[in-house]
């Protein structure tokens, strides 16, 4: 069927008409192609042409199209600096890293129930304006855990079958249902903003179809898809993975906010009148998507970001941390800080570690931060991966496969904005890890953050949520925990209906009975 296509698109491409698939197909005008080969050649790029008038007009266009999304003199740029960065601050511009101030934290560990109501009330009453979406990055596939779908159509092994997407999908309509009920209103929307990479988005629009978009209205799910960047040579030139296309990566989490603009999705959160925003990772099955307390203690604050933390479990735990860096919020990597601060207890409390908030990726922000993007993204800065990428030989039109590192891939980091703010505009959230933060990462049998290890999290947050709620959890050997559904309960709420029964595991509560 391939080589059909093949023949097909070839044939009319001779004609100049369209592909296969109804597209038409156009090379760029002679006066567009030589403007932007102008451009790449004042930029010292143009080797990105050599091999153009061999290229059929299908090609042609497209690889005109992708070389037209790249500025070539900001790819320098940021070739320039990966390659030969600043030489490292010296003994006497060290970095002070200090906890964030007691007046921009909380922890549900220890914050007064009257607090976490008010929140919990405030939150659920901005969701019921219409007032709140939802950022879900779901650009990842599922290549660690056997599967080349995206990560968040992976089924983790629960008696319900239900995949990531589901699980989100379902606590965003139980939210809406919530604040719909609470506050009497006809309807309430949290609109749903998905980002995906260039592999992902066809298979994710996909699958949100089949599954009738989870029970929300197709028009509140607004899938879009983060940008990409080209890959480097050691030698600062941009890398062609074949004769047409130009070998490029994911711009990285971080890519989150140009992604967030360059797709509409800001403007639109303007039209519906958007004023806070939950956003967070698709591979955490116990992230609790649009969370009434956690957007109503941000709005209190009135921050522009916030981020929720678990305490880090022990100081040689690989988490990155979020603390003051130079009187700035920011996060630190494992690795990035010694063993004395990693081991340094709190002096408040000499039971617990100084710098325990460890980054789970999940942040709260207000609409005008978003807005912002546009004065603060080029700020951003890159990091480096340096890579084995295969390229095309640029004399020979051969491709080759490197045994060692032959250039870079570019990638931005969804926390690197967060100095770019005063203390008082950035708040954090410390919750309980076994509620809220249990990561998909590896895979099945590794026996830390695989499937089975997100099964046993959301099995035994039922289990505790129904034996709140007075029943009695019966287990047997391996068989333990019950799956509650999120259109049940969204956070423990709404058992009561279970009061005195006994519940064989593994069960699921899908319905009230």
């Amino acid at each position: 069927m391939a080589a059909v296509k093949e023949t097909v698109n070839t044939l009319l491409d001779k004609l100049h008409l369209s592909d296969i698939t109804g597209t038409p197909v156009q090379e760029p005008s002679e006066e567009q192609l030589n403007e932007l080969k102008s451009k790449y050649q004042r930029a010292g790029q143009d080797h990105v042409f050599a091999f153009y008038d061999k290229l059929s007009t299908a090609e042609k266009a497209a690889l005109f199209e992708q070389l037209s999304d790249f500025d070539p003199n900001y790819i320098n740029e940021l070739a320039n600096k990966a390659l030969h960065p600043p030489k490292a601050e010296s003994a006497e511009t060290e970095n002070k890293l200090e906890p964030l101030p007691d007046n921009a934290t909380s922890s549900v560990l220890d914050s007064q129930e009257e607090d976490l109501e008010r929140w919990y009330d405030s939150g659920l009453e901005l969701i019921a304006e219409n007032k709140v979406a939802v950022v879900l990055m779901a650009g990842g596939q599922g290549t660690r855990l056997g599967s080349s779908a995206p990560k968040g159509c992976y089924d983790i092994g629960l008696p319900s079958k239900k995949s990531l997407f589901q699980l989100q999908g379902e606590r965003i309509a139980k939210v809406q249902l919530l604040a719909k009920k609470r506050y009497g209103k006809d309807d309430v929307i949290v609109p749903w903003y998905v980002m995906t990479s260039g592999p992902t988005r066809g298979p994710t629009e996909k699958f949100f179809e089949e599954h009738n978009y989870f029970g929300l209205k197709k028009e509140n799910v607004v899938v879009f898809e983060q940008g990409v960047l080209p890959c480097i040579s050691n030698e600062g030139k941009i890398l062609m993975e074949n004769k047409s296309k130009v070998a490029v990566a994911p711009d990285g989490n971080g890519g989150l906010y140009l992604a967030l603009i360059k797709s509409g999705v800001v403007a639109d959160m303007g039209k519906r009148g958007i004023q806070h925003i939950h956003a967070y990772c698709v591979d955490n099955c116990l992230v609790k998507v649009c969370d009434p307390t956690f957007i109503g203690f941000s709005a209190s604050k009135d921050v522009d970001i916030a981020t929720k933390v678990v305490r880090k479990r022990n100081a040689k735990e690989s988490v990155g941390l979020i603390l003051q860096k130079n009187g700035k919020p920011d996060v630190v990597e494992y690795s990035e800080i010694d063993a004395a601060d990693a081991e340094a207890k709190d002096p408040k409390h000499p039971d617990l570690l100084k710098f325990r908030a460890a980054n789970i990726v999940n942040h709260y922000y207000s609409y005008r931060f978003l807005e912002s993007i546009p004065q603060w993204a080029k700020k951003l800065p890159h990091h480096v991966a340096r890579k084995k990428i295969p390229y095309v030989d640029m004399e020979k039109g051969e491709t080759i496969k490197p045994e060692k590192p032959n250039g870079v891939k570019l990638e931005q980091f969804v926390f690197d904005c967060f100095p770019f703010l005063s203390m008082d505009k950035f708040a954090c959230m410390e919750v309980k890890r076994e509620d809220e933060f249990s990561p998909l990462k590896n895979a099945r049998g590794t026996g830390e953050d695989d499937p089975d290890t997100s099964k046993r999290d959301i099995m035994a947050q039922g289990a505790k949520w129904i034996q709140a709620a007075g029943a009695v959890v019966v287990s047997e050997g391996d068989n333990t925990g019950v799956e509650v559904s999120p259109l049940i309960s969204y956070g423990g709420e709404g058992l009561e209906f279970l009061k005195d029964r006994t519940i064989r595991a593994p069960a699921v509560i899908e319905k009230e009975e």
